[in-house]
C-alpha cells in the first residue's frame, strides 16, 4: 500500500478512527451546536469544491458552498465585554481569483486554530480586564501552579513565556554561544538556530531521515559539544513526529553538559502510539527542556502565552535572561481557563481530524501525495517547484505555508475549518492545472 493510501486509512472520512462507531449525531450531520462535520456534510462541502476544480465558475462554486455550509457553527469571535463571546454567522469563501489581500483571505499559512478560545476563556478575559492597570505577578504564580499540578512538578520547574517562542530564545540565549553550538534539524522551526547565531553560536542542521524523521543519532554526533539540541516534536514543517524510543535513546546518550529542548507546540493534536510527551522524563533528566504553547490546540495565537517545564537549575538559567511580566493578565487568566476546559480542548481535536481526512481525500482524488499528518497542517508533495503553486494560490486569495529550501517541492498547509478547506481545494486544483 502506497504511504497515501495509510495516510487515508489511518484519518477515515467520518472523522474517527478506524473500527469507530461514529455516534448518532456526526451520522444525522453533526453534534447538535458544536459545528459536527458528518459524512454527508464533507460530501456537500467537497461536491463544491470538485466543481470549481472542474472548471465550473468560480461563483457557482461560492454559491454550492453557502448552501452547503449554511448551517454550521463558526469560531468563536471576540466580543465586546457587554455581550460575550457569540458565534457569527461564516462569510462565505472568497470566489477564486479575489486580489491578494482582499477582506475575506483564507488564511493557511500560520498552523493556527481557527476555531478560538474556549468560552471560558473569553469570560475570564473579560473579568481581567478590571486588572488591566495592575502587574500580573500573582496571576503568572497561580498559572504556573495550574502547570505544575498538571505535569505532576513543582512550580519552580515551570517558566512562562511570550508563547513558547520566547522560551525557545531564551534557551538559544542561555545553552549556546562561542564553542558551544546549536544542532537542530533541517527543515525545522527556525527560532533556536537563527536566535543561536545572532547571539554568535555556531548552528549544524542535520537533513531529517527518509520518512521525514528527525534523524537523533546524526543529531547527536553531529558536534563535539554541542550546547544544544533541538528536537521539534511533532515538527515544524513536516507534521511528523520522533518515535518515543529515539528520543528515549537520544536522552540516554546525551552528554550531561549538553541541553536537550524538546518543543511539544502540538502535542494535543497527536494520536499515533509510537509518540509520547517527554514532560515525565524531566525528572530523570536534569538536562531536558520541554516547550509547550497556548497558540495550537487553545487557539490563543494572538494572546501570546506559553511554557517550560524542566529541572529547577535549568529554569534558573533560563529565567536568568527572560523580561519581567512578559505574559499579559489577560493571556494569563484565558490560559488558566482554558486549562479546564477539556471538552474545547477534544472539539478542536475532533474537528482537525475530521478536515484533514476530508483534505486527504481529495488529495487522494487528485492523485496528490502527502507526508501523513500528526499535527494541524500538512505537507503535500507537489511534484513540481513550490513557489509558483504559493503565488498562484496568493492571487487567488489562499495564503499558504512559505517555501522551505530543503523541501522545494512540498507545500505546507493549515488544517482550517471545513469552509477553509473547501476554499482550498478549489483555488489548489486551479492552482496546479497543467502543471508537473
Amino acid at each position: 500500500m502506497s504511504q497515501t493510501g495509510q495516510v487515508a486509512r489511518l484519518f477515515p472520512i467520518d472523522g474517527g478512527r478506524a473500527g469507530d462507531e461514529p455516534t448518532r449525531a456526526s451520522r444525522e450531520g453533526g453534534e447538535p451546536g458544536r459545528g459536527g462535520l458528518s459524512r454527508r456534510r464533507f460530501a456537500q462541502l467537497f461536491g463544491a469544491g470538485v466543481a470549481a476544480v472542474s472548471g465550473v465558475g468560480s461563483v457557482r462554486a461560492a454559491s454550492a458552498l453557502q448552501a452547503a455550509t449554511a448551517p454550521a457553527v463558526s469560531p468563536a469571535s471576540p466580543a465586546s465585554p457587554a455581550t460575550g463571546p457569540r458565534p457569527v454567522a461564516l462569510r462565505a469563501v472568497p470566489a477564486a481569483g479575489v486580489p491578494r489581500g482582499a477582506r475575506g483571505a483564507v488564511r493557511l499559512s500560520s498552523n493556527e486554530n481557527p476555531y478560538g478560545p474556549s468560552p471560558a476563556a473569553f469570560d475570564a478575559m473579560r473579568e481581567a480586564f478590571g486588572l488591566a492597570w495592575r502587574y500580573p505577578d500573582e496571576h503568572a504564580e497561580a498559572l504556573a501552579q495550574d502547570l505544575a499540578r498538571l505535569h505532576g512538578v513543582d512550580p519552580e520547574q515551570v517558566l512562562l513565556g511570550a508563547g513558547s517562542s520566547e522560551i525557545l530564545n531564551l534557551a538559544a540565549v542561555a545553552f549556546t554561544g562561542p564553542g558551544r553550538p546549536a544542532v537542530a534539524a533541517e527543515p525545522t522551526f527556525e527560532s533556536v538556530p537563527r536566535h543561536a547565531q545572532r547571539h554568535g553560536a555556531e548552528t549544524v542542521a542535520v537533513p531529517l531521515t527518509a520518512d521525514f524523521r528527525h534523524d537523533l543519532p546524526r543529531m547527536l554526533g553531529a558536534a563535539a559539544d554541542p550546547g544544544l539540541i533541538y528536537v521539534c516534536n511533532p515538527n515544524n514543517p513536516t507534521a511528523t513526529i520522533t518515535p518515543k524510543q529515539d528520543v528515549r535513546a537520544l536522552l540516554g546518550k546525551v552528554p550531561e553538559r549538553t541541553m536537550v529542548l524538546v518543543d511539544e507546540a502540538y502535542f494535543h493534536f497527536v494520536e499515533q502510539a509510537d509518540y509520547e510527551s517527554v514532560v515525565p522524563l524531566v525528572a530523570a533528566h536534569p538536562n531536558l527542556v520541554v516547550t509547550r504553547t497556548f497558540s495550537k490546540i487553545y487557539g490563543m495565537a494572538g494572546l501570546r502565552c506559553g511554557y517550560a517545564v524542566a529541572q529547577r537549575a535549568a529554569i534558573a538559567r533560563l529565567r536568568e535572561h527572560a523580561a519581567y511580566d512578559s505574559v499579559n493578565v489577560l493571556a494569563l487568566a484565558a490560559a488558566r481557563a482554558s486549562l479546564h476546559d477539556a471538552e474545547q480542548v477534544e472539539r478542536s481535536r475532533r474537528l482537525n481530524r475530521e478536515v484533514r481526512a476530508a483534505l486527504c481525500a481529495e488529495l487522494d482524488r487528485l492523485g496528490f501525495g502527502y507526508l501523513p499528518s500528526a499535527a494541524n497542517f500538512m505537507m503535500i508533495d507537489l511534484r513540481q517547484p513550490v513557489a509558483p503553486v504559493i503565488q498562484a494560490l496568493r492571487q487567488r486569495n489562499v495564503e499558504v505555508g512559505r517555501e522551505f529550501p530543503a523541501l522545494p517541492r512540498h507545500l505546507r498547509v493549515t488544517i482550517g475549518t471545513a469552509e477553509q478547506i473547501q476554499a482550498f481545494v478549489a483555488a489548489f486544483g486551479q492552482a496546479v492545472a497543467g502543471r508537473g
